[in-house]
Parts: C-alpha cells; sequence; structure tokens
C-alpha cells in the first residue's frame, strides 16, 4: 500500500479547533498559531467513475453511540463495516489511487512546512448594520443631523419603483463557511493527533473543520 503521508491526490481530513497560541521561531520571532485536534479519519465510501461518474474518497471522523445515528447513516456504516460516525465527509481525488475501504487518514498525512486550506463555519455575529456588514461611513454625528448609522435611501424613484435584489443593507452576519488557504503548517504531533498551522482558522473552539492540502498552480 502506498504511503499516504507522501500522497498528492488531495484527500482532506476532518478535525476540531483547540485554540490559539504562539509558536517562536529560530529568529525568536512570534507567530499566532491555531492548534487543530485532527482525525484520525476512515475511509467509508470510496467512489468510481465507472459506477458513480467521478472519483471521490468518504472519510468519517468522531466515534458515537450507535442511538445518537440515523437508521439510514448507521446502515450506510455497515457496508464498510466501521464504528458509528458523526460526520461524513467527501473529497474528490484523482483515479490513480490505492486507498482502501476502512483505511485509517491520521495527521501523519502532512509534512511540516506544507501549506492547507482550512474550512470551517465563521463565528455568527447576529443582526449588524451597513457599518459593521459592509463597512460603510456613518453620517454626520453634528448637532442636528437625523443621519448617523441609518442606511439612507435604497432604490429609485418611480422608474423602476422597486430595490434591486444584491442590494447591500444589514442583516445576518457570519455564521456561514469560509475557506482559508495557503496556511503553513508549523508543527505536527502524530501523538497527539495535532496540527499547528500558521495564522487563524474560522470559528471557535471546538468547530469542526475540513483541511486539505493546497494545490499546486
Amino acid at each position: 500500500m502506498r504511503d499516504i503521508s507522501e500522497s498528492k491526490d488531495g484527500l482532506g481530513i476532518l478535525g476540531n479547533k483547540v485554540g490559539m497560541t504562539q509558536i517562536f521561531n529560530d529568529n525568536g520571532d512570534a507567530n499566532a498559531a491555531t492548534v487543530i485536534k485532527v482525525g484520525p479519519c476512515t475511509i467509508t465510501q470510496i467512489k468510481s467513475t465507472a459506477i458513480h461518474g467521478y472519483d471521490a474518497i468518504q472519510i468519517g471522523y468522531q466515534r458515537v453511540q450507535k442511538k445518537k445515528l440515523t437508521k439510514a447513516k448507521l446502515g450506510h456504516l455497515e457496508l464498510s463495516q466501521t464504528e458509528p460516525l458523526r460526520y461524513l465527509k467527501e473529497y474528490t481525488i484523482t483515479g490513480n489511487h490505492k486507498f482502501e475501504l476502512g483505511q485509517i487518514i491520521a495527521v501523519d498525512k502532512f509534512k511540516e512546512g506544507e501549506f492547507v486550506d482550512i474550512r470551517g463555519k465563521s463565528i455568527g455575529k447576529g443582526f449588524t448594520g451597513n457599518q459593521k456588514r459592509h463597512n460603510f461611513s456613518r453620517g454626520p454625528m453634528t448637532h442636528g443631523s437625523k443621519n448617523h448609522r441609518e442606511p439612507g435611501s435604497i432604490g429609485q424613484g418611480t422608474s423602476p419603483g422597486r430595490v434591486f435584489p444584491g442590494k447591500k443593507m444589514a442583516g445576518r452576519q457570519g455564521g456561514g463557511n469560509v475557506t482559508i488557504s495557503k496556511l503553513e503548517i508549523l508543527k505536527i504531533d502524530t501523538k497527539e493527533h495535532l496540527l499547528i498551522v500558521k495564522g487563524a482558522v474560522p470559528g471557535k473552539p471546538g468547530n469542526l473543520l475540513s483541511i486539505r492540502p493546497t494545490k499546486r498552480v
């Protein structure tokens, strides 16, 4: 079987954000870093072009009790003879691979110095106004002004007589999927399944993350 630590086929892995810290390099410079608890994940399904129309690998993460999963999910996992797993994630890969059903994907898939793309749900900020949501400038704050943080006019007159879709207005901010690209791996702890990357990643501590090698251009 091929060593998956040297795999460049684009297969990712799932993990949870632990928190942020500082990592000092050889020059004494402090780098903001994020600690991620990664895997281990299990391959639960292998899709091929001949059967499914495309090549992909589905992995499962975080063992749970059977009662916390639906019967449909349990039946799907029983086909691959894997334990009950809470999260399932699919990654498209190249057709030339040697992955096997039930194979374990761990943090040793990556190497220090490599770059990864990390995707997760960002922190929700609730209902926000135009200044915070779209970086609008405010109105005058002097006496007599009645437009401090109000949105102002939002549409035209009689023609067309409506507001165009996509108008920047107040609304919910955050709470959506965000991808941070090209984050450098600073350290790897294979014993504790920890991945330390330079910079910040989406979400709060405990947030589910998808880590995938950055594609070479």
